[in-house]
């Protein structure tokens, strides 16, 4: 039979010209050829796609990976989470030997910023990190593919290279879509990655300006923006909406958040929008106004930060020839074992529904090819948690009080001030508290809530809980370490369990 009369899956093998009994000659049909064959196709490799290669390698599939650019890792690894951590913990230690180690007795002299290695510091992490990646894929069998993944059939993935063309094709049993985000573009901005910068940009500008305006007060822009405040520079933050820290913060957490940041020199803007952005030479001039009332403002600076968020990145994958529809965010819409409406195709992270967390995305990948492997698909979205990584952390998991009232539980709630807390206070760290909210009438955990050191590594501890389906009482009942600053989730719990703290701590 003739190739093109094959269907695209079985296309792999080459009809060549041959001679035919009636002596004319078969000719050799001009088409894509299969270079590879696999069981899996993983389109991306940030934390949800290269951790579902690696799982579905150790699964037995034969895996092959393709990623758009140099190194692996996607933004996570390359231009967000790990090189912000880097600069967020640096700028934080420099902060301390500016501003806070004389109160502690240490003197120390001639304190100064050297830009240039603390760039390096970010930089050796993320060339570390990305490499490990590329050894994993060695190490566990994952063929590595290097250029722009596009679905040309339900069981056919391309590799395009830089002028479009192909340069390879895979034929698999499945597909799986892992192709996160991207900056989303603020409308009349054009960011230049100069001055007017995107994450990306911020993540390594030459010199500290002097005045920063973020476009945006979510986790992005507070990260970002509490590094060059750090560093030096007057951050002013203009946020459409009333309050800070983007969605899923508690209310009242937002609150004492924004009096924190304020306290160490951040400035806000809330429920003004910014309606145009001009640069001339090396500074910027910003319009803003107030949504309420309409009142007209200019701020001048010299690094505009827009950070309103990111949005799928699912163009050009092949979804419409297909028939995969996008929703109205380009996000593709899924069944629970995370198919599409093609069986073979699959996707998770930040191009479907949910947050776009790097450990969403990664649990989404173990599941999803846990489930094309046969085994079970479960994944409890309230039980995943969420952190902002400036000082103080903040962390979240489970309903807030928000969302209860929305919902109309019952429940009640339990606090405890690190300021009373032993490890904080011996720290001199005792900014923020833990609060907690449980059923009213079971008592079990619903929410956490978390402002103060190490929230990040405390809201671990209320993830697992609610996994568990622990109660409060069986929070405060574990014994915790003293002292430490866990001991202020146990009393948090112990609170909304029996009315009032104990104080451990």
């Amino acid at each position: 039979m003739l190739s093109f009369l094959l269907p695209r899956s079985a296309q792999s093998l080459r009809v060549v010209s041959q001679p035919a009994a009636s002596g004319w000659a078969i000719p050799e049909y001009s088409r894509r050829f299969a270079s590879h064959e696999a069981d899996l196709v993983v389109i991306g490799s940030g934390p949800g796609g290269y951790v579902a290669a690696i799982k579905a390698a150790q699964l037995g599939m034969k895996t092959v990976c393709i990623e758009k650019n140099a190194t692996y890792g996607g933004t996570c690894l390359n231009v967000g989470c790990i090189p912000s951590k880097a600069l967020l913990n640096n700028s934080h230690y420099y902060h301390m030997a500016k501003k806070d180690f004389e109160n502690r007795g240490i003197e120390v002299d001639n304190v100064r910023l050297n830009l240039g290695k603390l760039m390096q510091s970010k930089e050796k992490a993320v060339t570390a990190l990305t490499g490990g990646i590329a050894m994993l894929f060695k190490n566990n069998k994952v063929t590595g593919l290097k250029g722009h993944g596009k679905i040309t059939g339900a069981n056919e993935v391309s590799v395009l290279g830089p002028d479009g063309s192909t340069t390879e094709t895979v034929s698999t049993k499945n597909i799986l879509i892992a192709t996160g985000s991207e900056v989303t573009p603020f409308p009349g901005i054009e960011v230049d990655e100069e001055v007017i910068v995107s994450s990306t940009g911020a993540l390594k500008l030459a010199k500290v300006p002097e005045k920063m305006v973020l476009i945006g007060a979510g986790v992005i822009g507070l990260e970002l923006g509490s590094v060059w405040s750090r560093l030096g520079s007057e951050v002013t933050a203009v946020e459409f909406l009333t309050s800070i820290g983007g969605v899923g913060i508690d209310g009242e957490m937002t609150k004492t958040f924004q009096r924190i940041l304020t306290k160490q020199g951040l400035k806000f803007k809330l429920g003004t929008k910014v309606t145009s952005a001009v640069r001339n030479g090396d500074t910027v001039t910003v319009s803003v106004e107030t949504v309420k009332d309409g009142k007209k403002e200019e701020l001048q600076c010299d690094a505009l930060l827009v950070c309103v968020g990111r949005r799928p990145y699912t163009t050009n994958l092949g979804l419409e020839e297909l028939g995969i529809e996008r929703d109205d965010k380009g996000r593709i819409p899924v069944n629970s074992r995370f198919q599409s409406v093609v069986p073979s195709i699959y996707a998770i992270g930040d191009c479907i529904h949910g947050p776009m967390l790097a450990h969403k995305a990664e649990d989404e990948g173990i599941i999803c090819v846990e489930g094309i492997a046969g085994g079970a698909v479960h994944i409890d979205y309230n039980c995943v948690p969420s952190v902002v990584y400036t000082h103080p952390e903040v962390a979240w998991v489970g309903k807030n009080e928000e969302d209860l009232k929305a919902e109309g539980v019952e429940y009640k709630v339990g606090k405890f001030p690190f300021a009373a807390n032993s490890r904080a206070k011996t720290n001199d760290d005792t900014d923020g508290l833990v609060k907690v909210l449980a059923d009213k009438h079971t008592d079990r955990l619903l929410g956490a809530h978390i402002i103060g050191p190490g929230a990040g590594e405390l809201i671990n501890e209320a993830a697992l809980a609610m996994e568990y389906g622990a109660s409060c009482e069986d929070i405060a009942r574990v014994c915790h370490a003293h002292p430490t600053c866990s001991e202020a989730f146990r009393e948090a719990n112990l609170a909304a369990f029996s009315g009032k703290a104990i104080n451990f701590s």
